[in-house]
């Protein structure tokens, strides 16, 4: 049996997203590498469903999203779709609205718990908004953004037209859309899209290590910091400092807040239970 078959074999018995928790990180992982782990219609259902399942899990502080084989995603199943099935397949229903509450780029963006994309190679599409739309993004150095949408025909449909032109202006992001351009690991961490580069090897010792040093901090806090930072997105400075300061007192009455200070006084590490 070739390694593809063997490849295809193997992902039959297993779903096409894997789902694990260590030490309060979650770590989901993209399972479709023989399909360079395309976004079949299933596919983008379990992936939201276990989004919101770390999200509200007390056992989970930092969520690691990446993915199996040597792409992150290549985006939407255009083969499936080409052949008259799958997402933005022509016989698709005709609609006029969308319930956008459940699906990944909505739970990504409305999650309290924080989440690390580790792109172990590619991601193209709707890839690259699912990356964007993560809260830090370790790359591999082989990895790539690819904002291949308007080779395609069609937009940034899960993010991208929001997230790009916030992080890097409207300018270049402006450059990057309309072009259709591929953006190397190294360009992304010089305009700010990648927060760290790492030999592929090395990917996720990184994005473990990092999520373990935000999970030793206090979650409800963290939490909280992540909250505020989006609601900020669209609040006059007045206005979020108010909400803010009201939501500084609950966290005030927390046992971790106590326990914050007991370590900081007595010099040790603290133990947060996330209570």
């Amino acid at each position: 049996m070739s390694q593809t078959a063997h490849a295809q074999a193997a992902s039959a018995t297993e779903p096409e997203v894997l789902y694990a928790v260590d030490d309060g990180i979650a770590v989901i992982t993209l399972n479709r590498p023989e399909r360079m782990n395309t976004i079949s219609r299933p596919m983008l259902d379990l992936l939201a469903q276990l989004l919101l399942k770390a999200d509200a899990d007390p056992a989970v502080r930092v969520v690691i999203l990446t993915a199996k084989g040597r792409m992150f995603c290549a985006g939407l199943d255009l083969v499936s779709a080409s052949g008259g099935k799958g997402i933005g397949a022509p016989t698709e229903t005709v609609r006029t609205t969308i319930d956008i509450k459940k699906i990944p780029p909505t739970v990504l963006f409305n999650m309290d718990k924080p989440t690390i994309c580790a792109l172990n190679g590619a991601a193209a599409g709707y890839g690259m908004d699912t990356a964007l739309g993560c809260d830090i993004r370790i790359m591999a150095e082989s990895a790539k953004l690819a904002a291949a949408f308007v080779k395609r025909g069609i937009v940034p449909e899960s993010g991208g037209t929001w997230f790009l032109p916030r992080m890097i202006g409207w300018a270049k992001a402006a450059e990057i859309i309309y072009s259709g351009r591929t953006l190397s690991a190294k360009e992304s961490l010089a305009m700010g899209l990648a927060n760290d580069v790492v030999p592929d090897a090395e990917l996720m010792p990184r994005a473990r290590a990092l999520a373990a040093e935000i999970a030793a901090n206090a979650p409800l806090a963290v939490q909280a910091a992540k909250r505020m930072m989006r609601v900020g997105l669209s609040e006059g400075f007045n206005e979020h400092v108010e909400r803010v300061y009201l939501q500084l007192l609950p966290l005030f009455r927390t046992d971790d807040f106590r326990e914050g200070i007991r370590s900081f006084v007595e010099k040790r590490p603290a133990d947060f239970k996330g209570r």
